[in-house]
């Protein structure tokens, strides 16, 4: 076997290769240039795929569900019966939020297995799909060779009549037409694993308890810790701590010396509800010091998981967010949220008039990653602070900090690609351990092509910057979220909604933001 790859491997160029073919062969000239053309058509590979195994893998995951279903039995009746106050694990969680947290945990499990089987299945039925239509192509491609037989001698080639004419461009018509069922069965194929890879890397990001294989905290810990939701809001869509963040605080808690660890410990059993203990984990996952999260839980301690909402959670994603509400005058979607500090937005320029979109969509990204940063824009200096106009002046200095340093325009207004990806690296990447790519997209094509990256990103927790353009202007934002085929973008005009993939392949990103800017044409991709 070989040791190199050959660009017919990939996907993308076998689509673009086949395509090339079928215009070619309507054009050929001669019967030898159709049958190499022809013979071009079979040297690429056939969509790859076991359904068979596919199918058998669905089997397995679907086999799954009776006993899990039998363990959520067995934790509801637990939770049925009421449990004391008794306090279990090492952050002194109580035992009846214990058994809650399992019975959703289980649940997911649930979930996850039949959902599993499902795209497993629907993979299986897609790729047999396209290797039938491949192979009836080729089928096609042979007959037609078959039909015009031996390639032609020098003398042969000078000369054609007219059977000989009518039997090539038949042998053309027909090719093309089997190479064009060539191109749908990679491209099908192609959209299939897509999809594919998207719900079951979605499907793997929720298994968040798993994410945190520290031995410093136990089972009943690491449960807790991954189900805890953002106060007052959809616990599915606003879980504190994303998997990302849950991978992160585990190895760093592993690498914490005995004194920091012993410290860390006891500031999580100090915390009086989840909602701390949880901010408390995704400070030290965002890179902050035991001693700098110390002094963050003396900040938040005792506050209501109401207040702990405000000022460290940026975005809260509403349950209804991805209704669809229909399209406003300027080609916008109606349902938006509204993204605000007791009434003040997270907006550029603090009311929208400054051009600082991407040290905005920046400055409001490591917000969402990082609650002590969160909290010294809203709380202030000493975290108390609830005053939205001195929000306002700390949100618009720090935008203004980030749009020198990426050295934006002057009267702030735009900023190059490379300052884009320097404040990105230093602002977000250094809370996610990432660094971010930037990712020209010229086609519809590319943007397909980047979206599994785009999503298992933002499934793991980590912004996307997205940068949008029409005929005269451009504007950044940030994809944070995805749930099936839909896309969460925040826009620094203070706001955040839904779009769908097809929405952002076709040049229909006007829905985030208006018609005027419709196509992406770049992403920030955190490696």
């Amino acid at each position: 076997m070989s040791i190199f790859s050959s660009p017919l491997d990939s996907p993308s160029f076998r689509l673009a290769w086949l395509a090339g073919l079928s215009q070619k062969l309507l054009g050929a000239g001669s019967k030898n240039e159709v049958l190499d053309l022809i013979d071009n058509a079979l040297s690429v590979p056939a969509p790859g795929g076991d359904p068979g195994a596919l199918e058998g893998l669905a089997r397995l995951y679907h086999g799954q569900l009776g006993p899990v279903g039998g363990v959520f039995e067995q934790v509801d009746q637990v939770g049925r019966k009421g449990l004391p106050e008794v306090w279990v694990g090492d952050t002194s969680v109580l035992a009846s939020e214990v058994v809650n947290a399992a019975g959703r945990s289980v649940n997911q499990m649930s979930e996850a297995f039949r959902e599993g089987a499902t795209v497993l299945l629907t993979l299986a039925d897609a790729i047999g799909a396209a290797q039938r239509k491949d192979e009836q192509g080729r089928g096609q491609l042979l007959e037609q060779r078959k039909l015009l037989g031996a390639r032609d001698g020098f003398f042969d080639d000078l000369h054609e009549n007219d059977g000989e004419e009518w039997d090539r461009k038949n042998a053309a018509h027909f090719g093309s037409y089997a190479v064009d069922l060539m191109h749908e069965a990679v491209s099908e194929a192609q959209e299939a694993t897509r999809v594919a890879a998207r719900d079951l890397n979605k499907w793997a990001a929720e298994a968040r308890a798993g994410k945190m294989d520290t031995s410093e905290l136990t089972a009943v810990d690491k449960l807790m810790l991954a189900d805890t939701g953002v106060a007052g809001a959809d616990a599915e869509l606003n879980e504190i701590l994303t998997p990302g963040d849950l991978e992160r605080a585990s190895a760093r808690m592993d690498l914490l010396n005995l004194e920091d660890e012993m410290a860390m410990e006891r500031m999580l059993a100090r915390s009086e509800t989840p909602q701390e203990r949880a901010y408390l984990m995704k400070a030290l996952a965002a890179g902050h010091s035991v001693a700098e999260i110390g002094r963050f839980q003396d900040k938040i301690h005792g506050k209501d998981p109401d207040w702990m909402r405000r000022h460290l959670t940026p975005v809260v994603t509403a349950s209804d967010s991805m209704d669809d509400e229909g399209l406003a005058p300027n080609g916008s979607n109606n349902n938006k949220d509204v993204v605000e500090f007791l009434g003040q937005r997270w907006v550029q320029g603090g009311d929208g008039s400054e051009g600082t979109c991407v040290a905005s969509s920046t400055v409001t990204s490591r917000a969402m990653v990082d609650p002590v940063y969160a909290l010294e824009l809203t709380g202030g200096p000493d975290g108390q602070q609830d005053d939205p106009d001195a929000f306002r002046q700390r949100l618009v200095d720090e935008q203004h900090r980030l749009h020198t340093q990426g050295e934006g325009g002057e009267n702030w207004t735009g900023m190059g690609p490379e300052g884009q990806e320097r404040i990105n690296d230093s602002t977000v990447g250094r809370a996610t351990g990432t660094d971010y790519d930037r990712q020209d997209l010229d086609s519809a094509a590319d943007r397909r092509a980047v979206l599994t990256e785009v999503q298992r990103s933002v499934s793991q927790g980590r912004p996307v910057p997205v940068d949008v353009r029409g005929e005269d202007g451009a504007h950044a934002m940030t994809i944070i979220a995805q749930e099936g085929d839909m896309l969460q973008v925040y826009n620094p005009w203070g706001s955040t909604t839904w779009v769908s993939e097809d929405d952002f392949i076709n040049g229909r990103m006007g829905k985030a933001s208006n018609n005027e800017l419709p196509d992406a044409y770049s992403v920030f991709i955190p490696r």
